[in-house]
């Protein structure tokens, strides 16, 4: 069964780090792109941080650009997302996703799988 499991959500306070973890089962994922989105409260859900380029480009929201990096391990099938100088605006539901590789540096919209999300607080 495919499955992408999200880890590594919770609290932290500003200015401080996250690291999350995306366990990918079912497939090998890095024969995909990935991907990392966000959904705050009464927003859209937005891309994040994407690996989906063919010459492995990553893309970064300008919102965290510089703050957070994106990684994958493939001896370990997983995907990251570390979290660095965090702000309240963070504050969102994380889902990771893998998809189609294509030839635009920005996150692909035709993601097929989808974890089902983890909650980032962060607050003083």
């Amino acid at each position: 069964q495919v499955q992408l499991v999200e880890s590594g959500g919770g609290s932290v306070q500003p200015g401080g780090s996250l690291t999350l973890s995306c366990a990918a089962s079912g497939f090998t994922l890095d024969h995909w792109g990935i991907g990392w989105f966000r959904q705050a409260p009464g927003k859209k859900r937005d891309g994040v941080s994407c690996l989906t380029n063919l010459e492995g480009i990553p893309y970064y929201a300008d919102s965290v650009k510089g703050r957070f990096t994106i990684s994958r391990d493939n001896a370990k099938n997983t995907m990251y997302l570390q979290m660095n100088t965090v702000k309240p605006e963070d504050t969102a539901v994380y889902y990771c996703a893998a998809g189609p590789l294509w030839d635009s540096v920005e996150c692909n919209p035709g993601m097929d799988y989808w974890g089902k999300g983890i909650m980032v607080t962060v607050s003083s």
